[in-house]
């Protein structure tokens, strides 16, 4: 698998202040939710600040976190809205089927004839499922299901997915087909 050297890796984002000794409120970002204090040192996305978790907790939605050093409300609420990142080479390797949304964008998104759709500008979870957020070269960003049925054939090592859309995919009409029927007079 190929990663840029220094390429980070967003792994959780810092929310409001919790309680008055320095802890606070932590959006985490993958599967498991204490995922992000498996990795050490987490640093901002310009690396000019670090920060090293003391003890986290999950909570509902969030995981209340402590970190090194923050030891009152006001150090926690100066961190709300940071974002934590740690390198890409600190991460396993992904198993087979599965990827780091961070090796997924920027890959070419091809139909199943070859032609050109764009680009993956995102992955997004609105509720309901991974979305491919694909830009192509004019209009508006689109979205495709992140699913096998709709994307069996992803090369992040050729930089390349293959999408399989049903022929009306890209239709506006939003109307119903079917049409009622008039009573005869």
């Amino acid at each position: 698998m190929t990663s840029d050297s220094g390429q980070k890796v967003l792994m959780a984002k810092i929310g409001a202040a919790h309680g008055i000794r320095g802890e606070v409120r932590v959006k985490p970002f993958g599967d498991d939710p204490l995922s992000f204090t498996d990795y050490g040192v987490l640093t901002s996305k310009d690396g000019a600040r670090s920060f090293e978790v003391e003890k986290a907790r999950v909570q509902k939605t969030v995981v209340i976190t402590k970190f090194r050093n923050v030891n009152d409300r006001n150090q926690a609420e100066e961190l709300n809205g940071v974002e934590l990142f740690i390198d890409r080479d600190q991460l396993p390797d992904p198993d087979e089927d599965e990827y780091y949304y961070s090796d997924l964008n920027g890959l070419s998104v091809v139909d199943q004839d070859g032609n050109a759709l764009g680009k993956i500008i995102a992955v997004q979870d609105f509720g309901a499922g991974d979305l491919l957020e694909i830009r192509p070269r004019r209009g508006r960003t689109f979205y495709i299901p992140f699913t096998k049925d709709f994307v069996p054939d992803v090369s992040v090592s050729t930089g390349r997915v293959t999408a399989h859309l049903p022929e009306d995919y890209f239709s506006e009409d939003s109307s119903d087909s079917s049409e009622a029927a008039s009573p005869d007079k």
